[in-house]
């Protein structure tokens, strides 16, 4: 049952105020304990020496006891002499307890240097690189294991849902390949075109196009995209799932979601990302190939007689070979960050956001240790 509500009397005698406190000062009575003690303020400031008989209070929890104290330090700050009276014992440690809260002052931060902060913020930034890479080398650990099942126990394999994820990601995706592609291929021919005709070397626009295609743009515009269109996806998909515990209630039935979920979505965009390379490529080429004709006065024949000069098979398996891995590391990525979304749309927003950045980040990385790689081999 709670007590009466608090009170708070106040008897001013020459500089010496006595205020005379009763009732229950509880969070019941937050309220009307609150106004009690800001209305003594102005009578605090009339008085040289304070004294609280806590005699009459019922009952104390510690906001009653913190608004009291709140009280003597108000009075102490502003050179009053503030004391308790009368203060029953079970009440005494309370007080003593809240007496020191907040006591010390918080320590003032001396800026860093601007040298020292940068350093700071990189090595702070480094270290959160950790976590990422422990979940992308687990993600590729769990494809690994669940790999291996499926080639030991075949039927396991989840062949369907491989084919499925294969026209979603390639089959729906040649449109939008083809388009970008082409369009890649024509602006690289015609910047080509341009300049070199300064230095009547127009011919060599054609050799640009072709080993800039097929070895770096070709795989790279088309990884890029692959990683916005269907990373992205991925991402939502499995954030999704995760957020409505679907993935929680497939391990409940006995099922790993990696060999169900994962598997399937990470060889599908192995499989399809060297053909949409391909057909990009060839986009490409076409688009210059035009733009030769139309801008460069230069006939198709010649232009695919020059093709035939200046680039090899060399140049087309460059661009093929870098394609499945590209698809491992989106994939991969794309998962992992699926995974990693909690329950709110805000992290799935935030995840499917990373997903995209991150692999657009790793395929440019990877490009360009491919590019060192076959420079020293002679390719």
């Amino acid at each position: 049952m709670a007590g009466s509500a608090p009170a708070l009397q106040t008897s001013l005698t020459g500089d010496r105020l006595n205020l005379t406190a009763s009732g229950a000062w509880t969070t019941t009575h937050a309220g009307a304990a609150e106004q009690l003690v800001r209305g003594v303020a102005t009578t605090l400031a009339q008085a040289r020496s304070v004294t609280i008989d806590m005699a009459g209070v019922q009952e104390l929890d510690t906001l009653g006891a913190w608004l009291l104290e709140r009280l003597v330090r108000g009075g102490r700050d502003q050179g009053r002499e503030v004391r308790f009276g009368s203060l029953p014992e079970r009440y005494r440690g309370l007080l003593d307890e809240v007496a020191q809260v907040n006591r010390g002052r918080p320590a003032q931060l001396r800026p860093l240097n601007r040298v020292v902060a940068i350093l700071n913020a990189t090595g702070a930034a480094t270290v959160g690189l950790w976590p990422m890479m422990t979940a992308f080398l687990d993600m590729l650990g769990s494809l690994g294991d669940s790999l291996a099942r499926a080639i030991i126990h075949p039927r396991s394999f989840r062949f369907t849902s491989t084919v499925h994820f294969i026209y979603r990601v390639g089959w729906q995706a040649i449109p939008i390949i083809l388009l970008i592609t082409f369009l890649i291929g024509a602006i690289i021919a015609q910047q080509g075109f341009f300049h070199l005709r300064k230095f009547g070397a127009d011919a060599y626009a054609v050799d640009m196009v072709g080993i800039l295609v097929l070895r770096e743009l070709g795989v790279l515009i088309v990884a890029i995209m692959v990683a916005g269109r269907s990373g992205s996806a991925y991402t939502a998909e499995l954030g999704s799932m995760k957020m409505r515990e679907e993935i929680d209630a497939l391990r409940t039935m006995g099922f790993d979601p990696v060999d169900v979920l994962i598997l399937p979505r990470v060889l599908a965009l192995i499989i399809a990302l060297p053909i949409l390379t391909f057909i990009g490529s060839m986009a490409a080429l076409y688009g210059g190939g035009l733009v030769a004709w139309l801008y460069g006065d230069m006939s198709p024949a010649i232009y695919i007689a020059r093709l035939h000069e200046a680039v090899s098979v060399t140049h087309f398996k460059v661009g093929i070979i870098k394609a499945p891995f590209m698809a491992l590391v989106i994939g991969v990525v794309a998962c992992s960050e699926g995974l990693m979304v909690r329950g709110s749309a805000e992290s799935l927003g935030l995840h499917t956001t990373t997903s995209v950045v991150k692999s657009i980040f790793l395929v440019i990385v990877l490009d360009g240790f491919f590019a060192i790689f076959f420079a020293s081999i002679g390719m």
